[in-house]
């Protein structure tokens, strides 16, 4: 139970601190979630774009997430605006290329196929 000395004045009256964790709380996971669902789908790009399976196009993602210094997030929108025909800013198509021909390569090297690049 909270004191009135606890309490936090609100535009409202009266505000509890509990409430407010929770508020910061749930804005902290309607965050991770509208995150989590745009690398989904920028993982579905990859995937159909370069026919890798949905585990190398995370990958792929958090590679150019490392090489770039960039959140994942950013990437993964940038990806999706790419598959609707917006560039991708330099280093992230650079990113990606190099991710892309590594992936492919060390799949060829799996399935003892000559390599190709």
């Amino acid at each position: 139970m909270t004191t009135s000395r606890e309490r936090q004045l609100h535009a409202d009256g009266p505000r509890d601190p509990a409430i407010a964790r929770l508020e910061a709380e749930n804005a902290q996971l309607r965050h991770a979630v509208a995150s989590h669902a745009v690398v989904d789908q920028a993982i579905g790009v990859l995937t159909a774009v370069y026919r890798f399976r949905p585990a190398a196009g995370f990958e792929i993602l958090r590679e150019i997430s490392q090489r770039t210094n960039t959140k994942l997030h950013t990437i993964a929108e940038a990806v999706i605006r790419w598959a609707l025909g917006e560039p991708l800013p330099g280093r992230m198509e650079q990113g990606l290329r190099t991710a892309v021909r590594q992936r492919a390569c060390r799949q060829d090297a799996r399935s003892g196929r000559p390599d190709r690049h």
